[in-house]
């Protein structure tokens, strides 16, 4: 069992600190007890920072079809979406056509010519199954709970193409809903674009929670990694969706499925 980078150094110091109490308290007078007390709520405090940024080895399946969950939790949801939509560039900000969510921001209502490159942020909604084409993608989406580990892992192997901070509209951090709601999706985000040696194209969303506020990439992009490597963390609750192109993959599990990062295949390959 480790501790994730971001929690080594604090860990450390706060339990350097509980020791120091504790030996003050021992070899010193404490007539009040109020430095052993000290020592008790800083011991409290490194256990929670210890638990918090655990991080377990893992099994990584060796079957090089299947593309594996990135993160720890439940999954909220399996569904087949159409892009209808993308971020405007300064020409398209110009024209009358933009639509604009308000926490969401501003959308120009036409799909990228190529919808599975992921080349930027796009606005996706559900397909019915009669009305299935080529470009759709599946996405699952994954709830983290506090107790779960929240170090992400890359589903394949591969590069990473693209990262894109994203927050609410106007908004310098957050908004910050609750992650088990899919109105969370407008929520503070890290997008990142995987792409593997034989071209297929994944892209992972990390969202912040109501009370995760801190997104912490462990890689950056051109960036080559490992199926199962370590990518990135979320301090407390949060939420990673991930989108896989339809026509590329099978999916391998159901709503509410417990899922851990880097073991729990979440798609075949075709």
């Amino acid at each position: 069992m480790g501790i994730a980078q971001p929690g080594q150094g604090p860990s450390i110091l706060v339990s350097a600190m509980s020791i120091g109490m504790f030996s003050i308290s021992f070899t010193v007078a404490d007539p009040g007890g109020f430095v052993a007390l000290a020592g008790v709520i800083f011991g409290c405090l490194a256990a929670f920072i210890i638990f918090f940024h655990r991080d377990p080895e893992r099994l990584i399946p060796s079957d090089e079809d299947l593309i594996v969950s990135p993160a720890d939790g439940r999954v909220m949801f399996v569904v087949r979406e159409r892009s209808t939509g993308r971020r405007p560039t300064n020409e398209q900000q110009k024209t009358e056509q933009i639509e604009t969510h308000p926490l969401m921001g501003d959308w120009f209502p036409q799909p990228l010519e190529k919808p599975l490159r992921f080349e930027t942020e796009q606005r996706w909604s559900p397909v019915d199954p009669e009305d299935e084409l080529p470009t759709d993608v599946i996405r699952i989406a994954i709830y983290m709970s506090p107790l779960d580990v929240h170090v992400q892992r890359s589903p394949i192997n591969s590069q990473i193409v693209a990262m894109e901070h994203r927050t609410g509209k106007g908004l310098s951090r957050g908004p910050f809903r609750k992650a088990s709601k899919k109105e969370s999706e407008a929520n503070e985000r890290v997008r990142t674009v995987l792409e593997s040696d034989d071209g297929l194209l994944i892209e992972v969303t990390q969202i912040s929670g109501a009370i995760a506020r801190t997104i912490i990439p462990f890689c950056f992009v051109s960036d080559y990694l490992k199926r199962g490597q370590r990518y990135g963390m979320i301090r407390l609750g949060s939420r990673v969706d991930i989108r896989v192109p339809a026509n590329r993959v099978r999916p391998l599990v159901e709503p509410n499925t417990m899922v851990l990062a880097g073991s729990t295949p979440l798609f075949r390959r075709k």
